[in-house]
């Protein structure tokens, strides 16, 4: 008679393991679909880019709070209260990289805006280099070098079109966001979604004074969509995905927001955001999962 003590773990492990893989991926994907909704909000709403910073940060860091509060209990305050100067920086920069997406998605084309978005781990891995001595590979330097020329064709195309501004603020974007990655790593016993919280209390705060408090009935209810459901309810999804599936399968599956934002926007208002810029897009995205693909493989 065989043993069903040495088969049925081998068998229910596995099961256990597809089964929070698949889990992990739908959250993950959910995650990078509501990102994904960003351009297509911006470009429904009819106020200004203070006025969205305030009132999508309000609803975001609301939503966040009651879902930190809810997750930790009693533990919630003590979240806030050990962030320290390390989690203070990473405040800053996330809150400096959500108020240039803001300005970005009105200033230039959506492609725009995501490509920098989706270059940022590569200005990380540079930063990392530079702070943390973190060694990049032959691989990692051959894609940065790929990436930066996407992101020199796609500027050229801007500078045609008159949108280098909101391409420079993209720019400042990504590097502020790369922050982020990097100081997350070099400080890995701060909590996150408490510092990001605090990053979008920053950014309301900054946005406060030259904000409209009183938007249109259909406008506050798109910044409330915006601020929850883009930004929020993604964020819980991502979080509650990502430790279920290996980093790389993260990363790859996030790309789906850099495919589905201008795709919504070029539906709903049929922006083109040139040639070039689709040119130079699709290097950075070549490169972006071309390098993740290779590292998974040697991992």
């Amino acid at each position: 008679m065989r043993d069903a003590t040495t088969t049925r773990p081998l068998g229910s492990d596995a099961a256990r393991d597809g089964a929070e893989y698949r889990r992990g991926a739908l959250l993950v994907a959910g995650a990078a679909i509501a990102w994904s909704s960003a351009g297509l909000l911006v470009r429904m709403t009819a106020t200004d880019n203070w006025t969205t910073l305030f009132w999508r940060s309000c609803f975001a860091a609301l939503f966040l709070a009651g879902y930190i509060a809810l997750r930790e209990g009693r533990g919630a305050v003590r979240s806030f209260a050990g962030l320290g100067l390390p989690g203070l920086g990473i405040a800053v920069a996330f809150a400096t990289s959500m108020t240039c997406f803001i300005i970005g998605l009105r200033e230039t084309a959506v492609a725009n805006v995501l490509i920098f978005q989706a270059a940022a781990p590569f200005v990380a891995a540079i930063l990392g280099w530079f702070w943390l001595g973190e060694r990049i590979s032959w691989r990692g330097v051959a894609a940065i070098l790929a990436a930066l020329l996407g992101i020199v064709v796609m500027v050229s195309d801007s500078v045609a079109a008159g949108r280098v501004l909101g391409d420079l603020v993209s720019a400042v974007m990504g590097i502020s966001f790369a922050i982020v990655i990097v100081e997350s790593r070099r400080h890995r016993d701060v909590a996150m979604t408490a510092a990001m919280c605090l990053g979008l209390v920053l950014a309301g705060l900054v946005a406060l004074p030259f904000a409209d408090f009183a938007p249109t009935p259909g406008d506050l209810g798109l910044l409330a969509l915006f601020g929850i459901g883009q930004m929020g309810v993604a964020l819980t999804l991502f979080t509650a995905g990502v430790p279920l599936i290996p980093a790389a399968d993260a990363g790859l599956i996030t790309m789906v927001e850099v495919v589905l934002a201008p795709l919504w926007v070029w539906l709903a208002f049929s922006e083109d955001p040139g040639l070039r810029a689709l040119l130079g897009g699709a290097v950075v995205l070549i490169a972006v999962i071309g390098h993740t693909l290779l590292e998974k493989r040697t991992q």
